[in-house]
């Protein structure tokens, strides 16, 4: 019921997301006699493996969170979560409200041991055609470096038992590459990071700047929301930007048309590799449960993608392979901490014995 566009896009990419995976089932939560009605409109309103919850309230993008979170408590987003929550649904997707989406998340899923705040993670593209995981994306506008330590914790988690990649380079964005740069939260945040990769438990590679996410510098790129939400939409931006103006000149003249014929396979690779859409779909990291959020203004494409990711997910295990290896790696980073105590304890003593 959420996002710019509503049932006109969730809808018709359910259906989309059903024709290719023929074992999944969907179940769409809001008001019964509108998405019935979207269904109908579609031909689908008999569709074996879509279940429709009903919701009486939504939760609008301009909602505070107080509202969606104490007053709405029959929203569709509300409802969906709980689902998973039972055990009802395996994942929810959802392009509505974010802050209310992962107030709610967190409310009824609560986090995984040892994680205060969950994170919002999306998969981007870089030049050695692979992967480059970002968060966080917008779950926190203010952190402190603790919570920038669990973020490259879980994205590293995630990483390793996406790309299965047990040592994924962990790299945290500022404003240069030297020690000495940034805040004093993000500086604080290097150092627990770089005894962490000292200890063995992450591998972190440094300070990374806004080029270094698509030159594939490291995995896994770590930041607050505020600065992830910024860089993440003027990247999608800039790649709409490029896709428009690459049209638009190819049509201004027969010549560039004949150019653009010619060219036609290159320029159709071009602009799947730079669509924005295929990356829709950030999951919510750190919660005992799949939670993905969408962009709001997504279309059908977009949002389909994101199910795609959700689906992914669960057929992988992934709540369970990165509850597994954040407790393995937090055990580490915590039985390193201990030891150096103990150390500094010791040395204590022998001073005094001295």
């Amino acid at each position: 019921m959420g996002g710019d566009h509503g049932l006109g896009v969730t809808v018709p990419a359910s259906l989309a997301f059903l024709g290719q995976e023929r074992a999944a089932q969907l179940i769409l939560v809001g008001q019964k006699d509108l998405i019935e009605a979207e269904l109908k409109k579609n031909r689908a309103e008999n569709h074996p493996r879509i279940t429709v919850r009903n919701a009486s309230e939504v939760v609008r993008m301009d909602d505070p969170i107080e509202i969606a979170l104490r007053r709405k408590k029959d929203s569709s987003m509300r409802v969906a979560i709980q689902m998973v929550r039972n055990g009802e649904a395996d994942a929810c997707v959802s392009a509505g409200n974010t802050g209310a989406l992962m107030a709610i998340s967190r409310y009824l899923l609560k986090t995984m041991p040892g994680v205060d705040r969950p994170a919002i993670c999306a998969i981007l593209p870089n030049q050695k055609n692979g992967p480059t995981y970002v968060l966080d994306l917008g779950a926190n506008v203010d952190c402190a470096a603790e919570h920038l330590h669990q973020f490259a914790l879980m994205g590293s988690a995630l990483f390793a038992n996406i790309e299965g990649n047990p040592r994924p380079k962990i790299g945290l964005l500022n404003v240069g590459t030297e020690s000495i740069k940034g805040n004093e939260v993000v500086k604080k945040a290097g150092e627990l990071l770089h005894t962490e990769h000292e200890n063995g438990t992450l591998n972190f590679c440094g300070n990374v700047e806004g080029n270094d996410i698509f030159e594939g510098t490291c995995d896994v790129v770590v930041c607050d929301g505020f600065t992830g939400n910024v860089t993440l939409k003027a990247i999608e931006g800039l790649g709409r930007f490029f896709r428009n103006v690459l049209v638009s000149e190819f049509r201004s003249s027969l010549l560039n048309g004949l150019g653009a014929l010619l060219a036609g396979k290159a320029l159709k690779t071009i602009r799947q590799r730079l669509n924005p859409s295929r990356f829709n779909g950030a999951c919510m990291l750190g919660l005992r449960g799949l939670v993905f959020k969408s962009h709001g203004s997504a279309d059908a494409y977009a949002y389909e993608c994101a199910i795609k990711r959700a689906h992914e997910a669960v057929k992988r295990s992934v709540l369970l392979r990165i509850s597994t290896t954040m407790a393995e790696l937090l055990q580490n980073s915590k039985d390193h901490q201990a030891a150096e105590k103990i150390k500094k304890e010791n040395g204590i003593q022998e001073q005094e014995t001295v």
